[in-house]
């Protein structure tokens, strides 16, 4: 039960009884909740009166460390004699047990009644009890000296309070309890014991975590589970990388597919899903120019012209004869070469 207030205080009251006397004798009792101080005065002096007559034989009560003629030691609220009475001092003022329970005394928050001089008055946040009276709200237990909590008007004992109001746990649903540490996220807690990866199980305490939906994840189990991975060797991408079709690798993973020379920023071309560099591919897949007899890769956007079974570069497709660049004109073939018209009419002429 976190979060939950536990005291009570009990009102004190000093008690006195005085009677006609010259000496006194003080007896002191006390009890669980304070101290009552009974003073009983045991003995008759007669003073004379300041008129020279006797006022009431000269009775006189000695009480609050003073002399009273009997007439004068009254309730300060119904000014009925005190003398050979119990008494309540308040501030001062001496009241008959009457009046000090009709003005002073507590209401019982269980039962109504006055909580009378003679009994324990237990108190909590402006509410009065008597001791038999401070119960739980729910199982009906005795409070007394024991752990409680208050909500909604009402006060309960430790386990009804923890059943019926503490909070539970995101983990295993069980409730926190009084000096229960408590771990939370944003809008989630935890027991400590809870608070666990939820993959290899172990307390993350104040260790890095990840959460993810409505998991939380020691960071080592989350980068296994989650992190990107490459394609080629299988491991965790940590940073930078390249993708290709989709599919990531590392930058040092990245090669040409025959001569693993890193293809990460250079030009390639592909063959059957495979990365290849320019000159792997040609050598490997490409054409091969008629004329230079190089590999033509169409890479760069280099062009080329084919004719029958043959093919040239653009740079390469010129007349035998003159090398005039044969591009975008008519030619003639001449056994393995080719020539332009005019070449052509003069090995004619």
């Amino acid at each position: 039960m976190a979060d939950v207030e536990y005291q009570f205080t009990t009102t004190e009251r000093k008690v006195r009884k005085s009677k006609k006397t010259t000496s006194s004798n003080k007896r002191r009792e006390s009890n669980d909740q304070g101290e009552v101080t009974i003073t009983e005065l045991d003995k008759e002096n007669v003073y004379p009166s300041e008129n020279g007559h006797d006022d009431k034989s000269g009775e006189y009560t000695k009480a609050m460390n003073k002399d009273w003629h009997s007439g004068h030691f009254c309730c300060w609220q119904c000014d009925e004699s005190l003398t050979g009475q119990r008494y309540v001092l308040r501030d001062d003022h001496p009241y008959c047990i009457k009046c000090y329970e009709s003005v002073f005394a507590n209401p019982c928050d269980e039962c109504d009644k006055t909580i009378g001089i003679d009994s324990k008055d237990l108190s909590y946040k402006d509410k009065h009890w008597h001791e038999a009276c401070f119960l739980c709200s729910k199982c009906r237990v005795s409070l007394v000296d024991k752990q409680f909590g208050s909500k909604v008007e009402k006060i309960y004992c430790g386990n009804c309070y923890d059943t019926q109001f503490a909070a539970r746990c995101d983990g295993c649903g069980d409730i926190f309890r009084a000096g229960t540490k408590k771990m939370e996220y944003k809008t989630r807690q935890w027991h400590e014991k809870c608070f666990s990866c939820v993959v290899c199980k172990s307390a993350i305490g104040t260790k890095s975590f990840i959460p993810r939906e409505q998991e939380v994840y020691c960071a080592t189990c989350y980068e296994e589970k989650f992190s990107t991975r490459c394609v080629k060797c299988d491991k965790i991408i940590t940073s930078g990388g390249v993708t290709y079709k989709n599919e990531p690798w590392h930058r040092e993973c990245f090669t040409c597919s025959h001569c693993s020379t890193s293809l990460a920023g250079q030009r390639f071309t592909s063959r059957d899903d495979k990365p290849f560099c320019g000159d792997c591919f040609g050598e490997l897949f490409a054409k091969r120019c008629t004329s230079c007899v190089k590999p033509i890769t169409g890479i760069g956007g280099t062009r080329f012209i084919s004719f029958e079974d043959r093919h040239w570069h653009n740079d390469c497709f010129i007349c035998a004869a003159c090398k005039t660049s044969l591009v975008g004109r008519g030619f003639i073939t001449d056994a393995e070469d080719i020539i332009c018209p005019e070449c052509a009419k003069q090995k004619l002429m």
